[in-house]
């Protein structure tokens, strides 16, 4: 067997630090078991906050190599037009294709470096599924030209997770993204431990996942977007306010169909989103969210009897505090004006 196949299929293992991928053979030997490692190294090092066992993450990526080399993985040249992608989409559209271009001229120039990784598709026959390396496989497709493919035999259990470990080594996915994959593992009945190794999360982040996915329906996260800036304590703040309200959901699609003609950047259209069910004072004199008709966010106010408080929000915000500071006379003057005439 060739040794590239084996070489992508471990580098896929974000859950394992550099360190540990060192202990391996060079060649392939009888599976042994390892020696444990000190607990605090294994805490600090290899695991970070999933906390898991180091023996349960190393049994996982000995059982997903396992099923590669007794599969007995090769590598094809395929036509990407007999592969669809995988049943657990990990991916929402990008704000910024450039990127995504980048990676096409680089293949179209130097070639594909790395192989994805299909599977036979278990109810077309002749045709593949992609396990990952789904910019690769639609770039070969725009190209026009063959796809270099390691074919490995997956049920939809071991593909999910080890579609998920490969994920967590990557840096550009949003909170959402993990989530929503996270939400498609749910739904594909993986046990929670899958789940926790195939992100690197512990069970009190998959319960906070778990708590925006089941408050924010599918269709709603897609129609917002990948959101990058957007991190979890603003959607679960989404959450919160859409499972608190009978009519919040409906604003917040409201908001979004309109915002869907004049906004393209999907942190704009979750500010839109939120502004949508936080634009009134709350009972209780909660903050209010200020944005411009971008749904950019401006800072936020909150009103008493007494008095008004405003807060910027980044050099935006800033900028729009001095704005009001310059027009405070003008708005004096006008109150007057318009007291007089009562």
């Amino acid at each position: 067997m060739s040794k590239t196949p084996r070489k992508s299929i471990v580098a896929s293992f974000g859950l394992l630090s550099a360190e540990l991928e060192s202990e391996e053979p060079a060649a392939p030997e009888p599976v042994a078991a390892p020696s444990p490692a000190p607990t605090t190294r294994v805490a600090a090092g290899v695991i970070g906050a999933a906390h898991r066992a180091i023996d349960d993450i190393r049994a996982e990526r000995d059982r997903l190599r396992a099923i590669v080399e007794a599969g007995g993985a090769s590598i094809h040249d395929l036509d990407p037009k007999i592969i669809d992608p995988s049943p657990f989409p990990d991916r929402l559209p990008d704000d910024d294709a450039s990127d995504f271009q980048t990676l096409k001229r680089s293949i179209e120039t130097e070639g594909q470096k790395v192989p994805v990784q299909v599977r036979k598709h278990p109810s077309a026959a002749g045709r593949y599924q992609i396990v990952y390396g789904h910019r690769r496989w639609r770039a070969a497709l725009e190209l026009g030209q063959p796809v270099r493919a390691i074919e490995v035999d997956m049920t939809d259990h071991d593909l999910v997770v080890a579609q998920g470990i490969e994920n967590a080594s990557r840096q550009d996915l949003s909170w959402i993204e993990r989530a929503l994959f996270a939400s498609r593992m749910d739904d594909a009945g993986i046990r929670p431990r899958d789940i926790y190794a195939a992100l690197s999360i512990e069970d009190a982040e998959l319960a906070r996942m778990r708590s925006v996915y089941r408050s924010v329906p599918g269709d709603v996260i897609e129609a917002i977007g990948r959101a990058p800036k957007i991190g979890r304590p603003r959607w679960l703040d989404l959450a919160k306010t859409i499972s608190g309200s009978s009519g919040a959901l409906e604003a917040v699609r409201r908001a979004l169909s309109k915002a869907s003609d004049r906004i393209e950047n999907s942190d704009q259209r979750f500010q839109q989103a939120l502004n949508a069910v936080k634009s009134s004072p709350s009972p209780r004199g909660g903050a209010v969210t200020l944005s411009d008709n971008e749904g950019k966010a401006l800072g936020a106010y909150i009103a008493s009897a007494k008095d008004v408080r405003i807060s910027g929000e980044g050099e935006l915000g800033a900028a729009f505090l001095k704005f009001i500071q310059e027009e405070l006379p003008a708005l004096a003057e006008r109150f007057s004006r318009q007291r007089n005439k009562g």
